[in-house]
C-alpha cells in the first residue's frame, strides 16, 4: 500500500466530543448543533495503491479538497493516522506522517508527494520564470548539479508539450493552461510516487480542459505514479481514475471501482450526483 488514510477528521471551531458522532450524512448536515464548529472531514478511510489513481468527488463544502489539504499536510488533522510506504520510525515500523517532524513532513512533500493546485498561484512561484519554479523542485529532491537541473528542467518543459525556448518566460507570460502545464511539471519533475490534483481544470476553457486531462494521463502512463484527483465534475472522474470516493458533509458516502459507481450507484446521494449528468 502506497498510501494508508485512517479516521482522519479536520475540525474548526472548538469542538466537543459530539462533533463527529452529530454531523455528517446521516445528519445532513457538516455543523455540530452542541458546539457549533464546523466538521469539514469526518474520520475518513480510504488508500492508494502503487500506480492507482483515485477520484474524489462530492457538492461544493463536501470536505474533498479539505482531505486532500489533509493528505499534503497544507492543513493539519484534528485527528486520525496517515501512513506513506516507506516511512517508517526507528524500528522500521510504519509511521503516522501526522506525528513526523517538520523535516521529515519536508523530504516527504519534496520528493515523494506532490500537490496541483486548482489556481496556479499556489503551486508556483510567480518571482521565478518556468524554469526556476520546475528547478526549484528538483534542487528540494537533492540534485545540486546546474547542468542537470537545467537538463532536468528542459526535459520537463518537453514532457508538458510546451517549447524549449520559453523557459526563461514568467508564469505571467503564459495563458492558464499553459501554467497549469507549468505547475504539472514542477510537480513531476521529482519523480513523486504520489500525485495530488485538486480540481486542476476548473476555470479553464473546455478544449483546454481536455487537452490538460490528456496530458496528465499520458504522464501517469509514462511514468507510472499513483494519483488522487478531487473533482466536482464525474466526467473528469470517469475520464481518469480506476477508484472513486463519494463524499457529503465531511464523510465518505460511496467508495468503489469508478465504472461500478458510475453505472449502478448505491447511495441516494451518488444516485443524484450521477443523474445529474445524464
Amino acid at each position: 500500500m502506497l498510501l494508508d488514510v485512517r479516521n482522519v477528521s479536520k475540525i474548526y471551531g472548538t469542538s466537543c466530543d459530539q462533533c463527529l458522532s452529530l454531523t455528517g450524512v446521516e445528519h445532513d448536515r457538516a455543523i455540530c448543533p452542541e458546539c457549533g464548529s464546523v466538521v469539514a472531514v469526518n474520520s475518513i478511510s480510504l488508500s492508494a495503491r502503487k500506480n492507482e489513481i483515485l477520484g474524489i468527488v462530492g457538492e461544493s463544502g463536501s470536505g474533498k479538497s479539505t482531505l486532500l489539504q489533509l493528505i499534503y499536510q497544507d492543513i493539519r488533522a484534528s485527528s486520525g493516522e496517515i501512513f506513506f510506504q516507506g516511512v517508517t520510525d526507528k524500528n522500521g515500523q510504519p509511521s503516522n506522517i501526522l506525528h513526523e517532524p517538520p523535516s521529515a513532513v519536508s523530504r516527504l512533500r519534496s520528493k515523494e508527494m506532490s500537490m496541483i493546485y486548482q489556481n496556479p498561484r499556489l503551486g508556483l512561484n510567480f518571482l521565478f520564470s518556468a524554469g526556476g519554479n520546475i528547478a526549484e523542485r528538483i534542487i528540494g529532491a537533492g540534485e545540486r548539479r546546474y547542468d542537470e537541473i537545467r537538463s532536468n528542467a528542459l526535459d520537463y518543459i518537453r514532457r508538458i508539450e510546451m517549447e524549449t525556448s520559453r523557459i526563461d518566460d514568467y508564469p505571467e507570460e503564459f495563458s492558464g493552461g499553459q501554467q497549469q502545464r507549468i505547475q504539472i511539471a514542477k510537480a513531476l519533475s521529482s519523480s513523486p510516487q504520489l500525485l495530488l490534483l485538486d480540481e486542476p481544470t476548473t476555470g479553464l476553457d473546455v478544449s483546454v480542459q481536455a487537452k490538460i486531462l490528456d496530458l496528465i494521463k499520458e504522464l501517469q502512463q509514462d511514468m507510472g505514479f499513483s494519483m488522487i484527483i478531487v473533482s466536482h465534475d464525474l466526467g473528469v472522474i470517469n475520464h481518469l481514475t480506476d477508484i472513486t470516493v463519494v463524499m457529503k458533509h465531511g464523510t465518505l458516502v460511496e467508495y468503489g471501482l469508478t465504472d461500478q459507481i458510475l453505472e449502478d450507484p448505491q447511495h441516494p446521494y451518488t444516485q443524484l450526483l450521477v443523474s445529474s449528468i445524464l
